[in-house]
């Protein structure tokens, strides 16, 4: 087969790399070795942000960008991204102080074209952070949130209907070059170990903290990486009602941490630690999971949270381009880089916001191998959903437009009642079971859903009313399904669990 690009990673750098290439006209082919969104992409603080401790370090380009890719993500995916209020409190003594909180957050707003900025009173406060310390008052600021796997696969379905192909659980075994050393082709190995070779012009690397490794594999110049884990915690919303993101210095060593709602939990994050080796599978640790609790019963002393009321965790690897300079993990750089040689171009670093940034300027190194390349798509990120009026509550047919965008009618044209005890249709487990290969039940329930995350118990009390679904869509057989049930439980409970 011959193809323009392949683009080796399904995350969301790849993804963003496969949508802007199959709308600017090429025939594009994307492979990941494991499932779409495997790593840091649905692993991530679900953030879609400027990023102030940028803005802090004086990284006025990246923290500009970053707030003009908000924008346009906010506008173009409304029910997917959404905003997102984040407050931080004042205390005599604390720093920064409100006026210099104010300062910059009036110039955060004049980099994304907006006022967001407020200070609120110590009563107001209670209202949005029942317990929360704020003798002073809070600064209150806005950045936006999303479901960084369903984003990643809504930009994967759009590329898919500009043309692009899509497999996971697709390897690359060999790339082919020509006398010259020019990239002309690769041999594929698929999940049934199928293969086949390809022709192609050019290759995008893709694939987050693991592009080091990769690059070396296939002689590529790459930038080195300091792979840096990132650890969460995910409690009943009950367990700590805020209405808002709370974002404080934690007390240890006045790092960043926050706490917002998302998806009716309570998402609590963030942890900087090296991740050297990445053939080990990131997971919460006990010095990270200690951290995070403290961190959180300091800044709300009366909610004395503990490892029991935590339902679920996740740890993501950040591949951030080591500086060579011995800064703390924290201090890194989130710029990203990208190289280019022979027709291999490999895009590094970065943040989840600024994907469709990275994807242009990978696209630009390529354009001396990619002839048939058009000029850049314009603003929009993703096209707008459209279509007919959903017949659900606003709430939820705003919801849904997000994450399946114009395939939303067919989604709910699957199913329009929810999965007992959750926001989730039925339509959407047997449209990700038909069209989003889906192998394993990890798949359908970390990545497509997320009720392996909210759901008590990883969601083992969901697996009866699955079961015909699977059955039905992907001919599994009781067995089967027994076999998938046990080793996803396995797997969520060894890398999402906490330490009792």
């Amino acid at each position: 087969m011959k193809f323009d690009l392949l683009i080796l990673g399904g995350g969301i750098t790849g993804a963003g790399c496969a949508l802007e290439a199959a709308r600017r006209g090429l025939k594009v082919l994307l492979i990941e070795p494991n499932d779409f969104a495997w790593g840091a992409s649905s692993r991530s603080s679900k953030l879609v942000h400027g990023g102030l401790r940028y803005l802090k370090q004086g990284a006025l380009h990246l923290t500009k960008e970053s707030l003009q890719e908000r924008e346009q993500l906010l506008q173009d995916a409304p029910g997917l991204v959404e905003p997102l209020r984040f407050l931080m409190a004042h205390n005599p003594g604390s720093k920064p102080g409100p006026r210099t909180m104010q300062a910059g957050l009036w110039l955060y707003d004049r980099l994304a074209g907006r006022r967001t900025r407020a200070l609120a009173t110590p009563e107001a406060v209670q209202w949005l952070a029942p317990g929360l310390r704020a003798q002073a008052g809070a600064s209150l600021y806005e950045d936006a949130s999303t479901d960084d796997a369903r984003l990643t696969l809504r930009v994967l379905q759009e590329a898919q209907a500009h043309g692009a192909q899509l497999s996971n659980r697709t390897e690359l075994t060999e790339l082919l070059r020509d006398a010259q050393g020019q990239v002309r082709g690769a041999r594929l190995r698929g999940a049934n170990g199928f293969e086949q070779t390809i022709d192609c012009q050019a290759v995008i690397a893709a694939t987050g903290a693991y592009l080091g490794p990769l690059a070396a594999q296939l002689g590529l110049p790459a930038p080195q990486l300091r792979p840096l884990r990132g650890s969460h915690l995910l409690l009943p919303l009950w367990r700590l009602p805020l209405a808002c993101a709370v974002a404080w210095a934690h007390p240890d060593d006045g790092r960043p941490v926050f706490a917002y709602p998302w998806q009716g939990a309570l998402l609590v994050g963030t942890t900087d630690e090296d991740h050297a080796h990445l053939a080990q599978e990131p997971r919460l640790t006990q010095p990270e999971l200690d951290y995070l609790l403290r961190g959180l019963n300091a800044q709300f002393p009366r909610a004395s949270v503990q490892a029991a009321d935590v339902r679920s965790s996740w740890a993501g690897i950040r591949p951030v381009i080591a500086s060579g300079a011995g800064l703390k993990p924290s201090e890194e750089s989130r710029e990203h880089l990208v190289l280019a040689h022979q027709g291999l171009v490999a895009v590094g670093g970065g943040k989840l916001t600024t994907f469709r940034v990275m994807a242009r300027q990978a696209l630009q190194a390529a354009r001396p191998w990619l002839p048939g390349l058009r000029a850049e798509s314009g603003a929009q990120i993703l096209m707008p959903a459209g279509g007919a009026a959903l017949p659900l509550e606003p709430a939820q047919a705003r919801r849904l437009r997000g994450r399946f965008g114009a395939l939303a009618p067919a989604v709910l044209a699957q199913g329009g009642a929810p999965l007992p005890g959750t926001q989730t249709l039925i339509g959407e487990l047997r449209h990700s079971l038909q069209h989003e290969q889906v192998h394993h039940l990890d798949d359908l329930l970390l990545r497509r859903t997320r009720l392996g995350l909210l759901q008590p118990d990883f969601g083992a009390g969901l697996l009866p009313a699955l079961r015909p679904h699977c059955q039905e869509l992907l001919g599994w057989d009781a067995a089967r399904f027994a076999q998938e049930a046990e080793r996803y439980l396995a797997l969520a409970r060894s890398q999402h669990g906490v330490f009792a």
